[in-house]
């Protein structure tokens, strides 16, 4: 295992909020874009396999994932897989980037479980068990890990998961409030996570349908969770968990972002990623976003569905500046 030369000393929680982990979304812009507004929220980056990161250690391929910046930690660094020694081999590649490392036990995309990782760990304890072990003689750094309720309904073992993880050495908990079954239909049932937080001693976040400041406390209230973990809810509003914590910390109630501010961070979002990613690919991989930046105002439903077919920089500029314009009599 690397050392890292870390004179700071990471708390392994110095908020009770983090940004959940999600693929294809929570990349270095909407994290760096969070910590915008709040220093203190645990970031998670997307999930990143282990196999992935085995052919990156042999040059194989791009480490853009990876990346973060010089302000991000806290920051916990999501993988996946099912292989005790390449779990192994990733938290050692990853444990001085990281000051958490996290285990995927909950997505539950089709190709992810078919290959028996994610939410599939949920019907192998035991492997799973061997995977938090194995993530932890790879790094000197806290690991968590991230499950559901169970696979389906007739098969919610999350309390005993819980258990089973933290035997295992893991020192947080992140659960989503659905069986992997659920997908993310439904509502999560935030009352449920209350069980896991009686039978276990480490730390609880609760996950799943937060998307405002009165979701968190009602959340936090049925879950009594020691903090929640907010996904879709930032992706339109990157302010969001910054105002969860103001709530929590102080009682008070920021307002969200205006319509003409959330044009303005979906402008800088957008620019952030093709600085990252260049013009076609950043403009396609915003797409994405755009339904949860534009929405709550009569015609957003129009502007998204020319949004999503524009590939012209300036175009899309036009049309949100457009907005902007018409703003005050939506």
């Amino acid at each position: 295992m690397e050392k890292c030369n870390n004179e700071k000393v990471i708390p392994l929680i110095s908020s009770r909020v983090s940004l959940a982990p999600m693929a294809g979304i929570t990349d270095y812009v909407l994290r760096s874009l969070v910590r915008r507004y709040s220093k203190s929220a645990l970031l998670t980056t997307e999930m990143i396999s282990s196999e992935y990161l085995a052919q990156t250690l042999n040059g194989r391929s791009g480490t853009e994932i990876l990346k973060r910046g010089d302000n991000h930690s806290p920051i916990s660094y999501q993988i996946s897989g099912h292989k005790p020694d390449l779990m192994k081999k990733a938290a050692e590649a990853l444990n001085c980037l990281a000051d958490m490392i996290d285990i995927n036990m909950g997505c539950p995309v089709k190709k992810v479980v078919g290959g028996q990782d994610g939410a599939a760990l949920m019907r192998t304890p035991k492997l799973a068990t061997e995977l938090v072990k194995a993530v932890k003689e790879g790094t000197d750094k806290p690991v968590s890990v991230k499950f559901r309720l169970g696979y389906t309904f007739d098969e919610m073992n999350f309390v005993e998961f819980g258990q089973k993880m933290q035997e295992a050495g893991a020192q947080f908990i992140t659960i989503h409030g659905r069986t992997r079954s659920q997908m993310y239909s439904g509502s999560a049932d935030w009352k449920k996570i209350k069980e896991l937080k009686q039978n276990v001693d480490i730390p609880v976040f609760a996950n799943g349908d937060i998307k405002s400041v009165e979701d968190a406390a009602k959340c936090l209230e049925q879950s009594q969770a020691d903090g929640v973990a907010i996904g879709r809810g930032a992706m339109g509003d990157p302010t969001l968990i910054s105002r969860v914590e103001r709530y929590i910390n102080s009682g008070e109630i920021i307002e969200p972002p205006s319509l003409e501010e959330r044009i303005e961070i979906l402008k800088y979002h957008l620019d952030e990623e093709i600085a990252l990613r260049g013009e076609n690919t950043g403009i396609k991989f915003m797409r994405k976003f755009y339904p949860y930046y534009l929405a709550g105002f009569s015609n957003a439903k129009v502007l998204r569905s020319k949004l999503v077919i524009e590939n012209d920089y300036s175009n899309i500029i036009k049309i949100l500046n457009s907005v902007n314009l018409k703003s005050e009599n939506l």
